[in-house]
């Protein structure tokens, strides 16, 4: 999946959701995917949680093939700023 059909996924699902946080995804050298303003982003923007996950740890997130708590404690998931909006995660992957 690539980062564009990532976003597309996210996009649609903050449409059943929306969130009034802001989030950022970011993928190393795959890139940055913003979510701020009800909208979804290709960027690296500032974000008051940002959630540093490899691309194909956060395609196998999304189908539900990874468990974020599992995957924090080993490593594969690194947040940054607001811990307590990293929580909120599955809603907005959902």
């Amino acid at each position: 999946m690539t980062m564009e059909e990532i976003a597309a996924k996210i996009a649609r699902g903050l449409e059943k959701r929306p969130v009034e946080d802001s989030f950022k995804f970011d993928c190393g050298e795959d890139g940055a995917i913003t979510i701020r303003d009800g909208g979804v982003v290709l960027a690296d923007e500032p974000a008051d949680c940002t959630i540093h996950i490899s691309r194909a740890n956060l395609v196998k997130l999304m189908a539900g093939d990874l468990n974020p708590m599992t995957a924090f404690a080993f490593g594969k998931i690194k947040v940054s700023g607001d811990m307590g909006l990293a929580m909120k995660l599955g809603k907005v992957l959902g």
